[in-house]
This record gives structure tokens, sequence and C-alpha cells, in this order.
């Protein structure tokens, strides 16, 4: 195979996968609108991407953030001048992600079929009606009146029902379960998702002691031999 041909083949399959992961957003309107059988093609066939549950992971904090920035004061209110744009993501996105390793932690116990992939993916994809919805609202916000504000709080409310609804139906579709061992499942997740977060705090407590332990003990050192 000669340079040109290497060259063309690397082009042909570059468009072939930024073409699937097209669709694979495409199939996100499939998914949050017939949520049973859009889970179980999003994962058994294959129906959706990493880059695409990527995308709409990052396009949720990125509406968290905006929404924070700049929602009407009528609406929100938080201390614009104080906020880190960083830690607001980080504060989304690691609870997030917790929450995704705990639940296929969990699969063990409860023999859930779904790898940490497939429960990513499922969960990235959940976030969909959240972003459609809150992200327009943002800019709503900035047109209605304070009389008006139940039909801005109904909006948001939707976008977060829609959206542990599909979180539901994707970890049932994902694992194979009932919906009453699904609902279980959710909340041993949650109380594993818990337990994860108090495990991490310990540890960089205990690190930052022994850090500033022997941080305290070097300068001891340095001072006596001075």
């Amino acid at each position: 195979m000669n340079r040109a041909e290497s060259v063309s083949k690397k082009a042909l399959t570059a468009q072939a996968g930024f073409g699937r992961y097209l669709d694979s957003l495409r199939y996100a309107l499939h998914v949050i609108t017939h949520p049973f059988d859009g889970f179980w093609d999003l994962v058994h066939e294959k129906r959706g991407t990493l880059g695409a549950a990527h995308t709409f992971l990052a396009l949720f904090l990125l509406t968290r953030v905006l929404k924070l920035l700049l929602t009407s004061f009528q609406f929100i209110s938080a201390p614009v001048q104080y906020i880190n744009v960083f830690e607001e993501m980080a504060s989304l996105a690691l609870p997030f992600l917790i929450l995704c390793l705990a639940n296929w932690a969990m699969t063990t116990l409860f023999d859930g079929k779904g790898r940490f992939r497939d429960i990513y993916t499922a969960m990235c994809y959940a976030l969909v009606p959240y972003i459609l919805i809150q992200l327009p609202m943002i800019l709503v916000s900035n047109m209605l009146t304070f009389e008006e504000a139940s039909l801005y709080s109904v909006m948001l409310s939707i976008s977060v029902i829609w959206s542990v609804f599909l979180v539901f139906v994707g970890l049932m579709e994902v694992h194979d379960y009932g919906p009453g061992k699904t609902f279980i499942f959710m909340i041993v997740t949650v109380v594993g998702a818990a337990v994860i977060i108090f495990l991490l705090l310990v540890f960089f407590s205990l690190l930052s002691d022994a850090l500033s332990y022997f941080i305290s003990m070097y300068r001891e050192i340095v001072f006596r031999l001075n």
C-alpha cells in the first residue's frame, strides 16, 4: 500500500467515525422519547458512543455553570463574583462518576449485566432532557417577570424528573432488571456512592495529616541543624 492509499484509508476511517459520532448524537432524541427501546439498542446494539456520552456530560456541566452565571437574578441568587467555574464543574462531575462507579461495583451483588462503559453511557444520555430544557430556560428567565416564575419552576422540574426517569429506565435496560429490582438497586447505588465519598474524604484527611506531620518533622530537623 502506497502513501496516498494509506492517507485515503485513514481519511475514510475518520470520516466514518465522525459520521457514527453524529448519528449517536441524533440517536439521543430517540432515547429520550422512546426510552425502553432506545436504551436497549443504545447498549446492546451499540447505537451509542463514548464520544457522544462525553459530549452530553460536558454540556450538562456547561449548562450548570451558565445557569449560575446568566440566569435572571429573579430566579436564582448566586454570588457570581465568587463562582469558580472549575470547582462548579468538579462538584457535579465527581459525584456523577462516583455514582457510575458505585453502580458498577454493586452489579456483583445484584447480578447486573452492565459494564462500567454501558452504565456511564446510559447515564450520560439520560442527561439530555436536562440540557435541552434548562439551557434555553437560561435565556427565557431573562424575559419572564417574577409573576411568571411558576412557568420557569415547572420547566426545571420537568427536566429533572424526565432525566431521573431516564436514569431509572436506562439502568433497568442495561442490567436487564425489573422495575422493583431497579428501584432497590438505585437506592443501594446512592448508599454505595456515599460510602465511597466517605472513604475518599477519610483517605485524603489521613493523607493531609501525614504530610503535615512529615513537613513539620522536616522543618524541625532543619531548624536543629541550623
